[in-house]
């Protein structure tokens, strides 16, 4: 069964998100096309976007560009190996997607050194785009990241996790999305984002990965 799955690399429910289909798809054969989503571009000639999300978001179009960059030249594994060891660094982690890190993601991906001067090429801006302009069709509405979309079903804004299932949870998880995800008639599911898993996972307190506070991703989300 094929997963897509759209990602913005400097938001950390993506991050976690992309753990529970990662896994997922690995227990059970799945195939996961890793494609993405840019804060940056969703956030174009808005006013209301704090500078320390923007900038956040524009260091985040440079690794997407990379994202990008890899997926032409290397294929996806090789993107989803870069993803990988990007949000190592930013979501496990106290970095930023600053040149330095995104060049030791690409070391450790087991890419070209090179592939990091990819960042600073507007010319990826093209691809990366298609991609955020294809989630943004299929989900039929302006969202932000994540997007998933299983097999031929609808695509949704998120799953948003407070953190990563075990694989139990995770397969009812992923088995009730694939349902509701083939009824056309469904669209919304809702409810408030678990401020006591958060408050015991210890990440209301603290401030994510390129900048981003619990507050301020959901401006984006």
């Amino acid at each position: 069964m094929k997963i897509i799955f759209w990602l913005d690399p400097s938001c950390p429910f993506t991050w976690r998100t992309s753990r529970w289909v990662r896994d997922v798809a690995a227990r059970h054969g799945h195939d996961v096309h890793w494609q993405f989503l840019s804060l940056a571009m969703l956030n174009e000639g808005k006013q209301d976007i704090p500078e320390r999300l923007r900038q956040a978001h524009q260091r985040a179009l440079g690794a997407l560009r990379i994202l990008a960059a890899t997926d032409q030249q290397f294929g996806q594994q090789a993107v989803g190996r870069l993803y990988t060891e990007l949000g190592a660094r930013v979501h496990e982690g106290p970095l930023r997607l600053t040149p330095d890190v995104l060049a030791d993601a690409v070391s450790a991906a087991g890419l070209p050194a090179g592939l990091a001067a990819s960042a600073g090429d507007p010319e990826l801006d093209k691809l990366v785009r298609e991609s955020h302009d294809a989630a943004q069709a299929r989900v039929g509405t302006e969202t932000g990241s994540p997007v998933t979309a299983i097999a031929d079903g609808h695509a949704f804004f998120g799953p948003v996790l407070a953190s990563v299932p075990g694989a139990a949870d995770g397969d009812r998880m992923f088995e009730a999305l694939r349902l509701l995800a083939a009824v056309p008639q469904f669209s919304e599911l809702k409810r408030a984002r678990l401020p006591l898993a958060l408050d015991h996972a210890g990440l209301r307190s603290r401030t994510e990965g390129d900048g981003h506070s619990w507050t301020s991703i959901r401006l984006t989300s």
